[in-house]
């Protein structure tokens, strides 16, 4: 039973820190070390940084925070699939947001990119929810693993051992979310698939 009860607890942990917002900060975060946006003052990437922290990080997890809380919901009963569409929508209404403002303020499509691929991303998977139950946590990690993909194509570098990482990672996440019950195989599975390529063809062709 206490062996029973840290698996459940490690699975949890996992679940908060790959949280699927996270994707945005992350792209960037690797455009700004790989790309030629590494030439930008720190301070610049900073600001980028907190930008889209803001919008695509902080605002949607409190507002749906506030919304699970006004309802009077769990985390686990906010997971069920008819219950998800409101909290899809404010995420995507603040990457919007993001998106808009980026725009407002001349950044380089590069960044503008990312919000864009990690939006995609968000759409596909609530369309998916209408009907069937996807998971977004692999939908993002696999969105990371898009993005390393098409970035790898513009820039030439090789991104093997970084998408073996971003298997890995995938790997793990999916594991915790089918021990928490929130998905089964198919639906991580297919949440992975769907970031990963919704993100390459967003960065490569929008």
């Amino acid at each position: 039973m206490k062996r029973q009860k840290q698996i459940i607890l490690t699975a949890r942990i996992v679940s908060m820190l790959f949280t699927p917002f996270y994707l945005p900060v992350i792209g960037l975060a690797v455009l700004f070390t790989f790309s030629y946006l590494s030439m930008f003052s720190w301070v610049y990437k900073i600001q980028v940084l907190l930008l889209a922290y803001l919008f695509t990080i902080l605002m949607p997890t409190l507002l749906i925070h506030l919304y699970r809380r006004y309802q009077g919901w769990s985390l686990i009963e906010l997971g069920h699939r008819e219950r998800r569409m409101v909290p899809y929508i404010i995420s995507i209404v603040c990457y919007f947001t993001c998106i808009y403002v980026m725009e407002r303020l001349h950044m380089p499509h590069f960044m503008s990119s990312i919000i864009v691929a990690a939006l995609l991303v968000q759409i596909v998977c609530a369309l998916i929810n209408l009907w069937w139950k996807i998971s977004t946590h692999t939908a993002a990690i696999g969105g990371v693993g898009g993005a390393l993909f098409a970035f790898a194509y513009y820039m030439g570098f090789n991104p093997v051992w970084w998408l073996c990482l971003v298997f890995i990672i995938a790997g793990v996440l999916g594991s915790c979310r089918m021990i928490l019950r929130q998905h089964s195989l198919s639906q991580v599975v297919v949440g992975f698939w769907v970031g990963f390529f919704c993100a390459a063809i967003g960065i490569l062709f929008l």
